[in-house]
């Protein structure tokens, strides 16, 4: 019998097996191995070339784009952003991961210091974490109230409305991964001096209340997925089929000269679902 989860010992050095040999599957991950290295990063380099052809066209066309990155703790956001805009114009293509805010913020509209991101023409914005922390973080941590987070679900379908309407190309994509598999990152992190300054104290937080976020994520999903601004989920135990999955859900919803659908790639409908679909499949993950 495998070792419970919530009693695993984050410092112990040694990583459980049970906790490792369940990690990808876990979630509901479809997949029992991790996509080949050298067939992603052909995949990876076909999409890449495809997203520079877009950059082209969005600095001749003065296109403008907003991608909100949310998950989990070690769901893959920040390494996922990373690998979107490791070869296109940092200029132009920005990555927006805001502190929590500070006295004078906390005083304002909830979404203004969000608003002072959004991109000009010929930018995207791709937010590490967004507006979305009242929906999960805030009220699962206590750094907000119930109310203020039910006041948050109710405005913000306005709010995405309103950049879509004034012609923002809008992507929401939220990366959910296994409760095993967060530990083994968290591990990882915890282990390895490279990725120790990863792990913060609102991580270790947050394995306790593993199921208050999977409430915390359905509520959002059901009020904020909407024809507008619809939310994409993308089951991320394995970072490479993630990543270039996500590039893909982007590049498909785009226009651009050159544009070749061969090329992107086909998206994966295993690991990507419409929000609708993950919350009657995996609504417990």
């Amino acid at each position: 019998m495998g070792m419970d989860p919530d009693q695993f010992d984050l410092d112990n050095p040694k990583l459980p097996r049970s906790i490792s040999k369940a990690a990808l599957g876990s979630g509901g991950f479809p997949y029992a191995e991790k996509l080949d290295e050298d067939l992603y990063k052909a995949e990876l380099l076909s999409a890449h070339q495809q997203l520079a052809l877009f950059q082209e066209h969005m600095a001749k066309n003065g296109d403008r784009v907003v991608i909100v990155f949310e998950g989990r703790d070690a769901a893959g956001k920040g390494g996922a952003i990373h690998t979107y805009l490791e070869n296109l114009n940092p200029r132009f293509n920005i990555s927006a991961a805001l502190p929590k805010p500070n006295d004078r913020e906390r005083t304002q509209w909830y979404f203004q210091r969000y608003v002072d991101w959004l991109p000009a023409a010929g930018e995207q914005v791709l937010f590490d974490r967004s507006w979305y922390n009242r929906a999960g973080v805030e009220p699962v941590m206590g750094f907000c109230t119930p109310e203020q987070s039910e006041q948050f679900l109710r405005e913000v379908p306005r709010f995405e409305e309103q950049l879509v309407g004034d012609g923002i190309r809008f992507f929401k994509f939220w990366l959910t991964i296994g409760k095993e598999m967060q530990l083994k990152r968290f591990h990882d992190r915890r282990h390895d001096v490279l990725k120790r300054w990863k792990l913060s104290p609102i991580d270790l937080e947050a394995l306790p209340r593993f199921e208050a976020y999977t409430k915390a994520r359905n509520r959002m999903l059901e009020a904020t997925s909407t024809k507008a601004a619809p939310w994409t989920v993308i089951l991320g135990n394995d970072k490479r089929r993630a990543r270039v999955n996500i590039i893909r859900s982007v590049l498909h919803r785009l226009d651009y000269a050159g544009k070749d659908d061969k090329a992107i790639g086909e998206i994966d409908s295993k690991i990507v679902l419409h929000a609708e679909d993950f919350l009657d499949r995996h609504r417990d993950a």
